[in-house]
């Protein structure tokens, strides 16, 4: 097929000294730069609240979910929004900011339910989601997963998949500024040894699931040259620039979208909604540029119904599930449509490969 993998390469370094956060909004035309999103501490690191470990966890819940959002300034659309540089995780530290949290009152603490997240998020989407992730919706999100024995890395559990080290694995695979394509699903596989926090992948050894199949064939309709692989470990997108992001980001062992309207809903609206404004690098350094997202079903277009359709490219279509791939999947040309646009957008540099998932 035509295309090549994209290099995973290095994000840039960021200084180690830290810059004050910029709290003025730019004028229109200019872009904004991500410390004008990120409180940054002496040190280079960043936090949600200016509160310590000692002081009261309730009060500084409290002060987390009333924080005013103007600090998240909209930008123009259509127009880049930060540098890959600033991106970097450099400019931000995940073990500064678990620090900061509180680590005394009743078990666990704000600090214990976060700990998985400081560890297993990638820092470029930490830095942004570290509000997020302190609200009152998601540390009661966590105290249920800490109930059901979702802890620390490695904590594992046969109640909940995927296990705790892969809930977040989208983020490392796929840091913020190097998504090219978001593939939206809906929740893990939730059968033992399947997922491993890439929507429609599964483990190596595992068989391809029917949806994944589906998948396949359509590349295959797309791509005469595309030979479906006997694999569904779906890993090698994920490192090229395809963010793989199902909505639930857990389910409980054996039951089908047991963890909806827990929370995770919100989080992952917030992650869209991240890279609604970030997604996109002009291979100059400047991000905010506008991504491919593939949405299937009417789960997944409802969750990415604000998108700015200015500067990306959404396309819809039915799931492939085999229940409604003959409903509008088959044939819906979206494989070829992403590269399309991807590479009159950024150039060759830009597109999938998507035959990396095949043996070489």
């Amino acid at each position: 097929m035509t295309g090549a993998e994209v290099p995973t390469g290095k994000r840039a370094s960021a200084s180690s000294k830290a810059q004050p956060a910029t709290k003025k909004a730019r004028t229109s035309g200019q872009e904004r730069k991500i410390t004008d999103f990120v409180t940054v501490l002496p040190g280079g690191a960043a936090a949600s609240t200016s509160a310590s470990s000692s002081t009261n966890a309730n009060a500084i819940e409290a002060e987390t979910n009333n924080a005013s959002s103007s600090k998240y300034i909209e930008p123009n659309k259509g127009k880049a929004v930060a540098t890959q540089a600033e991106l970097a995780p450099g400019t931000f530290s995940p073990t500064a900011f678990l620090a900061s949290l509180p680590s005394i009152g009743p078990s666990p603490t704000i600090h214990d339910l976060l700990s998985l997240e400081c560890a297993t998020l990638d820092p470029s989407w930490l830095a942004l989601l570290k509000d997020e992730i302190t609200k009152h919706y998601f540390l009661d999100l966590k105290r249920f997963l800490w109930k059901e024995g979702v802890q620390g890395p490695e904590s594992t559990t046969g109640k909940v998949f995927p296990p705790a080290r892969d809930i977040y694995s989208w983020s490392r695979h796929c840091p913020l500024d190097k998504v090219k394509v978001v593939v939206i699903g809906q929740d893990p596989y939730h059968n033992e040894g399947q997922a491993h926090g890439l929507a429609f992948s599964v483990r190596p050894g595992v068989a391809v699931p029917p949806s994944l199949r589906n998948m396949y064939k359509e590349l295959s309709n797309e791509y005469p040259e595309f030979v479906p692989p006997k694999t569904g470990d779906l890993t090698p997108w994920a490192r090229s620039g395809v963010l793989l992001l199902n909505t639930s980001l857990t389910v409980q062992a054996h039951k089908a979208n047991s963890h909806a309207e827990k929370g995770w809903e919100s989080f992952t609206d917030k992650v869209v909604h991240l890279v609604d404004k970030f997604g996109g690098s002009d291979g100059a350094g400047k991000l905010g540029k506008g991504v491919v997202f593939f949405a299937w079903g009417a789960w997944a277009a409802k969750r990415v119904a604000k998108l700015d359709t200015t500067k990306h490219l959404v396309l819809k279509s039915a799931h492939p599930s085999p229940l409604s791939v003959h409903r509008g999947f088959l044939n819906n040309g979206h494989f070829k449509q992403a590269n399309e646009w991807l590479e009159k957008k950024y150039g060759p540099h830009g597109i999938i490969n998507w035959s990396s998932v095949c043996p070489k």
